[in-house]
């Protein structure tokens, strides 16, 4: 995976580049990465463009075909550029990596909040706020259950967890019984 990513973070860095050089809105080109990052994680496409006896152009004109007004002409460029280098399979991680350095960029981070019955608005809020003056920036916080923690959340931000979920305290309970 780390290959991959290696192999990814150029072209998600040169998009970035692009994106804040031309003025466009940074969530213009996530749309389009994303698109064609869907396009190209779709099997029967995915099995069409990995062929080895498809050329760049039918798999150009593939994606012209699938996404070409969505993508507009800088879409389509950064299209031709990654099957000309052969890493248009790559697109999901481009997209990925492009998502980082794009909420950076913006001086937000996305969190999750995971907790064992679901948050009212200003609990999500409560923990929102909290986040946001740790890290120095706005914060996108998404919530989801998981009754296996059985109580307290579980907080992830970008390289940070927070784990204050009760199954968390009880394994370390358990450990630290054990030896």
């Amino acid at each position: 995976m780390s290959e991959v990513t290696t192999l990814a973070r150029p072209y998600a860095k040169a998009v970035l580049d692009l994106a804040q050089q031309s003025g466009a809105a940074l969530s213009e080109w996530q749309q389009r990465l994303d698109l064609l990052a869907a396009l190209v994680s779709y099997p029967p496409i995915r099995t069409a463009i990995d062929n080895p006896l498809q050329t760049a152009e039918q798999s150009r004109q593939l994606i012209i075909d699938a996404l070409g007004p969505e993508l507009g002409p800088e879409g389509i460029n950064l299209a031709s550029l990654l099957i000309e280098n052969g890493r248009l399979l790559l697109t999901p991680q481009i997209a990925e990596l492009y998502g980082a350095m794009r909420a950076e960029a913006e001086g937000s981070v996305d969190a999750e909040v995971t907790t064992a019955t679901p948050m009212d608005a200003d609990q999500q809020q409560r923990i929102s706020e909290a986040l946001s003056r740790r890290l120095g920036r706005r914060v996108n916080l998404t919530s989801r259950v998981d009754a296996s923690l059985v109580g307290g959340a579980v907080i992830r931000a970008g390289d940070l967890v927070i784990d204050g979920s009760v199954r968390s305290q009880l394994e370390r309970l358990s450990r630290a019984l054990v030896h």
